[in-house]
């Protein structure tokens, strides 16, 4: 068993129904999907070692298996650039969450203006669906997405990139340089592969895809299960 069906089956033993972020990127990473930096950690002591480790400037959130919608609930902190800061971050963002299982997420700070979408839904007719749009938090207000049913190949991918609207911002501008298209597709064709080897998965959600430079990173990932019957 590798290391994603790992974190899935604890989870669904658990009897919970989505993974948390920490454990959604960890599942990617088990996919090749290139993710952040981070440490999770539930103490003081943890957090500030933590910190030392990834380096600042960082993002310091809130992390629990029950929490998906972090930003409204105020348990997110970037660009954290001192001892003082973090402890501060530490202090209130346990003190804002609720239940015992909480943790906090010490993450790099990827540097990156340019934000994209990148998902999977199950569709009663269709089965797995790949999505990719424009990511950031106005992605519901844009809906500039497109999808395609699993499995999808590379020219499915591409193809779905030249779709969107905001497909200017994969190209080189304003000093930045073009994405690199072939890992952003190759993203695109596993998380339709993570569809179909994992029945159990209803839906996943990379939000934002920061394009770090040229390079796609998952900066936030949830991945929502399906009802166990």
């Amino acid at each position: 068993m590798n290391e994603g069906a790992k974190i899935i089956k604890r989870a669904l033993e658990s009897g919970r129904g989505m993974l948390s972020e920490y454990e959604s990127k960890q599942f990617l990473r088990a996919y090749g999907i290139p993710v952040t930096r981070e440490i999770l950690a539930d103490s003081y002591e943890g957090f500030m070692k933590a910190v030392q480790v990834i380096g600042y400037p960082l993002v310091v959130k809130g992390c629990s298996p029950h929490l998906a919608h972090k930003t409204e609930k105020g348990l997110i902190r970037v660009d954290v650039r001192t001892d003082q800061e973090a402890a501060a971050a530490f202090q209130e963002i346990m003190s804002g969450m609720e239940g015992d299982e909480k943790a906090l997420l010490v993450q790099e700070m990827v540097k990156g203006s340019r934000e994209l979408m990148v998902g999977l839904n199950r569709d009663a007719q269709f089965g797995p669906c790949v999505m990719f749009g424009l990511g950031g938090i106005f992605t519901e207000i844009l809906r500039d997405v497109v999808f395609r049913v699993a499995p999808i190949e590379k020219r499915d991918a591409a193809e779905m990139t030249q779709e969107i609207k905001a497909r200017g911002i994969l190209e080189a501008v304003r000093g930045m340089p073009a994405a690199d298209m072939d890992l952003l597709s190759e993203i695109l064709i596993r998380i339709g592969e993570i569809g179909l080897e994992n029945d159990m998965i209803q839906e996943i959600d990379i939000n934002p895809l920061i394009l770090a430079g040229s390079k796609p990173v998952a900066v936030d990932a949830l991945v929502v299960l399906a009802p166990q019957t």
